[in-house]
């Protein structure tokens, strides 16, 4: 059995989840959203986001992360903002000795949906049906789940790319 934080990164809102994968099998662990202060400076806010997720990892323990690999048609500040929230959230993890597997967008979708193109409320609908126990507010936490999902699926291909 592996237990796998999935992130959707964010620095307004960042998802996590949590799952245990065993063979075919997934299980709900927790979920839900990190959502550092928008008053505070972007150093405090990404001080807030690795404080928070360093927090999650030693709750939770997981053995692996997976994060997504952003795509953003906003402004070069927002693009810029965005990662370096996800530059925290690829480190924090490894920091604290787990492999991190990263994966596009609509490969996420594609491994829970059969689509890489999507909608949220179609991957909502597959995250509760794949983890009937799973309760999650809003995207963000179904996001990380779907993303823990999809490493869950590709894992072992991850792992013999990178011993390659």
């Amino acid at each position: 059995m592996v237990r796998i934080i999935g992130i959707d990164p964010g620095l307004r809102r960042c998802g996590w989840g949590i799952i245990e994968s065993e063979g075919n099998r997934l299980r709900f662990v927790a979920c839900g959203t990190l959502t550092p202060p928008t008053d505070l400076s972007l150093a405090e806010r990404l001080a807030e986001l690795h404080a928070g997720l360093r927090a999650l990892i030693d709750l939770h323990r997981p053995d692996e992360a997976a994060v997504e690999e952003t795509f953003v048609n906003a402004g070069p500040r927002s693009a810029l903002q965005l990662g370096q929230a996800r530059g925290v959230v690829l480190m924090t993890p490894a920091s604290m000795g787990l492999k991190v597997g990263e994966y596009a967008a609509n490969l996420v979708k594609k491994s829970v949906v059969g689509t890489g193109h999507a909608e949220k409320a179609q991957i909502q609908l597959m995250v509760k049906t794949l983890l009937p126990a799973a309760e999650f507010k809003g995207a963000d936490a179904a996001d990380a789940l779907a993303i823990a999902i999809c490493h869950a699926h590709h894992r072992q291909f991850v792992a013999l790319r990178a011993s390659a």
